[in-house]
């Protein structure tokens, strides 16, 4: 009987540790804009999108734990009448952890603001896969997926590449629904934009090179040499400003500005003034309204 015991005790173990579910996300709805509304709905709205992201199975990767992927998801809700359409602002924040160190890296920071879906209190949230059960659910769906995308792209060489498959077939059977956000050249910085600029042309294949030189042979490296790793992640910014050469109005430069900017600042800022300077000036022309965190990654300041 004790051998049994032990044998179940060693079973259970190994099966709690280890869970098929990836993320580990934070989900809140601010509804501080409406006014003379009843709120309840948003609270049961935000639990069942919590519930959604939290214990919906996206890959048959294993994740144990403390492996899962920590994300946020803030919607901020603009607008909300009586036929159950909510519309406003969705953040997606992500991160990782840097390799054998306590800091954590911003992967993905992003405001979508063309959140527009139909829900009604108690409506079910269904995970499919071939077809496209809600607005709602395909913009989770969307958001679940880049963040696995980007992730696994910071930890191998095109790592993501079945999540970015995935992102297309979500973009493809919404486009044909008619919804909000995801047509093709409606919005420079709409879900469908976002979707391309990492996954056409050079400047996909580019930024998506960049995840994996940053993080994996840059910010991962640098415990064991801040120099040679931090000498990566300065090769590394010439993939950001390939994309501003050929495409400077694409999302993926507001979207790094925002992950990375103030990271950079820190990471540069005992740097050589030589390095800081050539980072400075890949930089400057392509944010030229941040100057101030500019200027301070160039004079070796921290944020």
């Amino acid at each position: 009987m004790k051998y049994f015991l032990l044998i179940l005790f060693v079973v259970t173990a190994a099966f709690t540790r280890v869970s098929a579910q990836e993320l580990n996300c934070t989900v809140e709805f601010n509804t501080d804009q409406l006014s003379g509304t009843n709120k309840s709905v948003f609270e049961t709205l935000q639990s069942a999108v919590s519930d959604y992201m939290n214990t919906t199975t996206f890959t048959p990767a294993q994740f144990a734990a403390n492996e899962k992927i920590e994300c946020r998801m803030f919607f901020t809700v603009k607008e909300y009448s009586d036929d159950g359409i909510i519309k406003g602002d969705l953040q997606v924040q992500s991160t990782r952890p840097v390799y054998n160190s306590s800091y954590t890296t911003t992967l993905l920071n992003f405001k979508d603001s063309k959140i527009d879906f139909e829900y009604r209190e108690g409506d079910p949230l269904v995970f499919t896969v071939n077809s496209m059960e809600s607005q709602l659910t395909a913009i989770l769906n969307f958001y679940a997926y880049l963040i696995l995308a980007i992730d696994f792209d910071s930890f191998a060489p095109k790592g993501g590449e079945p999540f970015w498959e995935r992102l297309q077939q979500i973009v493809q059977m919404a486009q044909s629904s008619g919804e909000t956000g995801w047509k093709a050249f409606e919005d420079t910085k709409n879900r469908s934009a976002l979707l391309s600029a990492f996954t056409e042309g050079r400047t996909g294949d580019g930024l998506r090179t960049m995840l994996y030189d940053y993080h994996r042979r840059g910010l991962d490296q640098m415990s064991l040499s801040v120099d040679k790793g931090r000498a990566v992640v300065t090769e590394s910014l010439d993939a950001v400003k390939a994309v501003y050469d050929i495409q400077p109005m694409s999302v993926a430069l507001s979207m790094f500005k925002d992950a990375k900017l103030d990271e950079l600042v820190n990471v540069y800022s005992k740097a050589p003034s030589d390095e800081r300077t050539k980072v400075y000036n890949l930089l400057q022309p392509l944010y030229p309204t941040e100057e101030q965190r500019l200027t301070k990654l160039k004079n070796g300041q921290e944020k």
